[in-house]
């Protein structure tokens, strides 16, 4: 049994949380994601409200119920899943987009829903997710692993987001729809044929 009083414990189930997935982020799926949106939408601020939320829910939901929407899908269903909608991402990211002042909080609407539907689905199944899972098992302070976790996503993807904006304002859109596409669909057939154990 712990000698730690209960605060210690749960401030280290916190701590130790946000720097699982802080570290355990960078360079994943996820943050190459946060990157694409930032670039095609440039809308910095709708896009980490959508991954805060996207986060929080998921990770919610991987600490209540640990792997039991992967194991209800299974692996296999819920690999062609993912892939699926990668690929759809893939051609939707190839569509111009043709947006005017008039319709800006339409657009910023969008943008939050693109972003919280694309988040929630990258997380399936991915490492940062199985790693909240297996602290809800470590630690019973749900409520701090979830937030930790959360905030580690928060840490690794904010400045990917702003740095996605950056580019976009340096590179012309048409390109940068084209190399997200690109990107989209490859990591949709790395998913699909689970190459490389993307997945």
């Amino acid at each position: 049994m712990s000698t730690l009083a209960p605060e210690s414990i749960i401030v280290e189930a916190f701590l130790i949380s946000t720097g699982v997935v802080a570290l355990g982020e960078m360079g994943d799926k996820t943050q190459l994601l946060a990157i694409l949106l930032a670039a095609k939408f440039r809308r910095p601020w709708p896009i980490i409200a959508g991954i805060f939320i996207a986060t929080l829910v998921n990770h919610g939901l991987a600490g209540l119920v640990g792997g039991g929407i992967a194991s209800l899908l299974g692996p296999d269903l819920l690999r062609w899943v993912i892939g699926v909608s990668f690929l759809g991402m893939a051609v939707w990211m190839l569509i111009p987009d043709e947006i005017d002042d008039t319709e800006a909080n339409k657009y910023r609407f969008g943008v939050f829903w693109t972003t919280v539907i694309a988040f929630f689905l990258a997380e399936m199944g991915d490492k940062t997710q199985i790693a909240t899972v297996a602290l809800a098992a470590r630690y019973p302070e749900l409520l701090a692993v979830v937030l930790g976790t959360t905030l580690g996503m928060m840490l690794a993807n904010v400045p990917a987001v702003f740095v996605g904006d950056a580019i976009s304002k340096k590179i012309p859109m048409k390109l940068v729809h084209g190399v997200a596409g690109g990107i989209f669909g490859i990591l949709g057939l790395l998913t699909l044929f689970n190459v490389g154990n993307f997945f």
